[in-house]
């Protein structure tokens, strides 16, 4: 669920016009990386990399902290833009862009930090 939602970020923020590319190119730059190695991740776990070592549930709980750390700050930078983009050129379709681009940026944090613990507490 966390890499859908983070392929949404990727995708609302490139259909806006990247007004803000400081802003949002960290944005790109941390839904992209982490969607990317997520699925690497992802792929190692179902071809068994693993062979069910504890030293892939601290990597593998380490990974999803640290990406959570830094979709929150993707996500408090995305909102932002979206303050930024209302009174913007194209204000309407921008800013309900960017607006949806935070709501899933927050939702993939959330879900990151979920993963995180659930891999913690197990």
């Amino acid at each position: 669920p966390w890499q859908f939602c983070g392929t949404w970020v990727w995708i609302l923020v490139a259909a806006t016009s990247v007004s803000f590319p400081l802003l949002q190119g960290w944005v790109m730059y941390v839904s992209l990386t982490s969607s990317l190695i997520s699925l690497l991740l992802l792929l190692s776990y179902l071809f068994g990399l693993h062979r069910n070592s504890e030293n892939w549930k601290v990597l593998d709980s380490l990974y999803h902290g640290a990406t959570a750390i830094l979709y929150m700050s993707a996500a408090v930078l995305q909102a932002n833009a979206t303050i930024h983009s209302e009174s913007g050129p194209n204000s309407p379709l921008y800013y309900h862009l960017n607006s949806a681009a935070s709501l899933f940026a927050f939702i993939t944090t959330f879900l990151y930090i979920l993963h995180a613990f659930s891999i913690y507490y197990q």
